[in-house]
């Protein structure tokens, strides 16, 4: 899957990966849900961090098409609010 985080770039990233991801993805709705702010942004950046770590970087020229696309880092809770599904940020 080709992951998109806003204002960085693409990664490639197993399908494997996706629960532990959705473990971030989950607390980090529930910290939005409860407003939660510096919770929210640690689980943020858990959560980019995590898809750094795992994913493949593809080439800055590369434009493959966004499956999945992440907040910027610095996104208030209000921006990703407006990103988010009843999933969340990472469908599933």
């Amino acid at each position: 899957m080709i992951v998109r985080i806003m204002g960085e770039g693409q990664v490639k990233l197993a399908d494997s990966h996706f629960a532990e991801l959705n473990a971030l993805d989950d607390e980090l709705l529930t910290e939005m849900e409860s407003g939660d702010g510096p919770g929210f942004r640690a689980t943020l950046t858990a959560l980019l961090d995590k898809v750094r770590e795992l994913g493949t970087p593809l080439p800055d020229d590369s434009l493959e098409p966004s499956e999945l696309i992440l907040p910027a880092p610095e996104a208030s809770l209000e921006e990703v609010r407006e990103l988010l599904s009843d999933d969340g940020l990472i469908p599933g």
